[in-house]
């Protein structure tokens, strides 16, 4: 069934700003599995470190999906926006046609916005889950309680970067939930 192109770009917009919840969502658990290592007693550490090691694969993922999605948003948009150009020359009325290069400058401008919010989330996990490997790794050759005391000083580093992390998601899903209303609402008037 084709679609018009707006209708997929919202569409995929729509996913990517899911998608983005769903990943906030994966690092939080990541970072509750993390704090409960190291406040464990030795006994407990192998079933925690079993946790933890899947909350970060769950992040891991999630990430992955987020990069999937913002790549169909990026196709989406050009694909929009490449034939709304062409559609330009076609109108005869001058004042129509300034009208909708008007809206067409607007909703490249907040797509370019949309994008780009969506890209630094892109970068910005990286760093989080690079951060989260090394712990994961450090701890499933280390399952002790002084490997524990070694992580004790990296869970408020890592708990202050998910929370940045997190707060950026949302910002990013704000800008996408904001693209979304500006589309629907020029396709009602």
């Amino acid at each position: 069934m084709w679609k018009e192109p707006r209708d997929v770009l919202v569409d995929r917009v729509e996913d990517a700003r899911d998608s983005q919840q769903a990943a906030a969502e994966e690092f939080r658990d990541a970072l509750t599995e993390f704090k409960a290592v190291v406040k464990l007693p030795e006994s407990e550490l192998e079933r925690q470190y079993n946790k933890l090691n899947a909350a970060f694969n769950r992040s891991k993922d999630a990430a992955e999906d987020i990069n999937k999605h913002v790549d169909r948003v990026v196709a989406a948009s050009n694909r929009l926006l490449d034939e709304w150009r062409l559609e330009l020359d076609d109108y005869n009325d001058p004042a129509l046609r300034r009208l909708a290069e008007q809206q067409f400058d607007q909703t490249r401008n907040h797509a370019t916005r949309l994008i780009e919010s969506m890209r630094q989330i892109e970068s910005r996990m990286q760093p989080v889950l690079s951060s989260f490997q090394d712990q994961v790794l450090y701890l499933k050759h280390n399952l002790n309680l002084s490997a524990i005391s070694a992580l004790e000083g990296e869970a408020t580093v890592i708990e202050s970067n998910v929370d940045i992390l997190i707060a950026d998601m949302n910002r990013s899903i704000a800008e996408a939930d904001a693209f979304i209303n500006v589309i629907l609402d020029r396709e009602q008037t």
